[in-house]
């Protein structure tokens, strides 16, 4: 069965990094894209960043461009989100996703119904 597992979430303060890690169990991420989401209680699943199969392309979120930055590892079967100069306002569930199709349109990659493999999600807390 093919799984997401998520790692690296913890408690930083703010201007800290993190660098969060999705592992697949299986070769299932040639020819898909890949991407981040976050969630916070009484919120909608936010998108974070992704990245094409190809990883010649990636699309940030407004909130997070020129601080983070997402990279695949397609050997390792590992996706990777690096987090720096974190703030408060970053702190949520963060999810690791695998697109349903090999290519996805700019505005499709925002949106979650375009992914079809979720992993269970890893805590990012930022202390002020």
């Amino acid at each position: 069965q093919v799984q997401l597992v998520e790692s690296g979430g913890g408690l930083v303060q703010t201007g800290g990094s993190l660098r969060l890690s999705c592992a697949a169990s299986e070769r299932f991420f040639r020819n898909v894209a890949m991407a981040w989401f976050r969630q916070v209680p009484g919120k909608e699943r936010e998108f974070v960043a992704a990245i094409r199969w190809t990883a010649d392309f990636t699309l940030y979120a407004e909130s997070v461009k020129g601080r983070f930055t997402i990279s695949r590892d397609d050997a390792k079967n590992t996706m990777y989100l690096q987090m720096n100069t974190l703030k408060p306002e970053d702190t949520a569930v963060y999810y690791c996703a695998r697109s349903r199709a090999t290519y996805l349109s700019a505005s499709d990659y925002y949106h979650p119904g375009e992914y079809d493999y979720w992993g269970q999600g890893t805590q990012v807390t930022v202390s002020s």
